[in-house]
């Protein structure tokens, strides 16, 4: 994989683009974005990104793991939307299938492929509460709270797409079918994605399946010691201090 050179990405003033930190709910806010393929502006497998995101037809609906402070610049001047999403720290780290004990102190020390997780976090957060009441700042959700009320978000996230749910479909339960097809079990049983490969490069193979996990809050309790998690709160706690957001 290379990375490819920001500064050629052309943002389109009614692009939507969903950032996250890798694990944190990315492919099913994808899915609740109602579109089957959402391409990344960052990383491209075979060097045909760039054709193909011009090509794609407006509105475009892309996603990132990028921090904000490496976005670019065209973002910043087209006036298009950004949604960030974050997730509880030591269930994002469990998530990404690693030796834990290995990986620990350097996630813990704030190495990450796309920087320390707080600052990514932070990033967004910042500009979310930089300009109240303007409808065109950062959206910043958490996991959790999608995962405990995901109808009411569903809702809010069709909105802020531009694609609102009419009273009668809201009547019609239409967003908590939206909520079903896009469930874990639903995903995961797809015939698309039990099988084959995501991209390939000489040696290097992603499946399809790494981007399906359960995604449990709290499940890092069945993989991290007690001790480590109260480490790692300890970092973060410190790290956001005085932020106002709380993980």
């Amino acid at each position: 994989m290379r990375l490819q050179n920001s500064n050629s990405f052309k943002a389109r003033h009614d692009d939507i683009i969903l950032a996250t930190n890798p694990k944190c709910g990315t492919t099913w806010m994808k899915a609740l974005a109602f579109t089957e393929v959402v391409p990344g502006i960052e990383i491209t497998l075979d060097g045909g990104l760039t054709d193909l995101l011009e090509k794609l037809p407006s509105p475009r609906l892309l996603a990132t793991h990028m921090p904000l402070s490496l976005f670019p610049k065209s973002i910043a001047t087209s006036g298009c939307r950004v949604v960030y999403m974050c997730r509880e720290p030591k269930d994002a780290f469990v998530s990404r299938n690693i030796d834990l004990e290995s990986a620990f102190s350097m996630f813990s020390q704030g190495f990450s492929p796309y920087g320390p997780f707080w600052d990514h976090c932070l990033e967004y957060w910042k500009e979310s509460i930089a300009s109240p009441g303007n409808s065109s700042k950062v959206p910043f959700l958490k996991y959790e709270d999608m995962i405990s009320d995901p109808v009411k978000h569903v809702t809010r996230f069709a909105a802020f797409l531009g694609v609102p749910f009419s009273t009668e479909e809201e009547e019609d339960g239409v967003p908590e079918e939206v909520v079903r097809l896009c469930s874990f079990e639903k995903l995961s049983s797809l015939h698309a994605v039990q099988s084959g490969d995501f991209g390939r490069r000489g040696d290097i193979v992603l499946d399809k399946s790494v981007f399906f996990r359960k995604g449990k809050v709290g499940d890092w309790v069945n993989h991290m010691s007690e001790e480590m998690g109260r480490e790692l709160d300890c970092i973060v706690q410190e790290k956001l201090k005085g932020s106002g957001l709380v993980l």
